[in-house]
């Protein structure tokens, strides 16, 4: 049996209410818009460069999105040292670029699971929360307003190549 990416239910965060509950709820939004933009494909067509010249697919978003999740939360606000996500031998952009179809559910997997460990990570933790990356001070709060940028920003990406695996276009 082939492996098609699950469905995936978009959440909604709140549109009132306190400053936490916006950006987690905002940022638990994009998360699932990007799961739901892959919902149903195979490893195949989420690898399929569809968008000439650009090599971006919807599996090097799911890559590059479970990197990010883990440097901004698990390496950065939590301070853990976890294995290299990907063959540093490979290069920085190994998460856009060294693809497989067949690792296509461990990938998938390890998004959601980087999605749950950075929730679990900063559960509680104050937003004036700081830590220190590559020289410069960041805080819990423009953690959540960068991740929640830049899962809009890949969204816009995601939608155009979805569209042209299968014409699927959607809010």
């Amino acid at each position: 049996m082939t492996w098609t990416a699950p469905e995936a239910t978009r959440t909604t965060g709140p549109l009132t209410g306190g400053e936490r509950e916006t950006l987690t709820g905002f940022l638990a939004f994009y998360r699932s818009t990007l799961l739901q933009k892959c919902a149903g494909l195979t490893g195949g067509q989420l690898a399929e460069q569809t968008v000439e010249p650009s090599n971006l697919t919807l599996l090097g978003l799911i890559r590059h999105m479970a990197k990010v999740e883990r440097i901004w939360f698990r390496e950065g606000l939590a301070g853990q040292r976890p294995a290299p996500m990907y063959d540093p031998e490979k290069g920085k952009d190994a998460d856009f670029e060294d693809l497989s179809p067949d690792r296509a559910p461990e990938d998938y997997a390890r998004l959601v699971e980087e999605i749950r460990l950075a929730d679990e990570v900063a559960a509680g933790v104050p937003l004036d929360t700081t830590f220190t990356r590559r020289g410069t001070d960041y805080s819990l709060r423009t953690v959540y307003v960068h991740m929640t940028a830049e899962y809009a920003r890949h969204i816009g990406h995601a939608d155009l190549l979805r569209e042209r695996l299968d014409g699927s276009t959607g809010a």
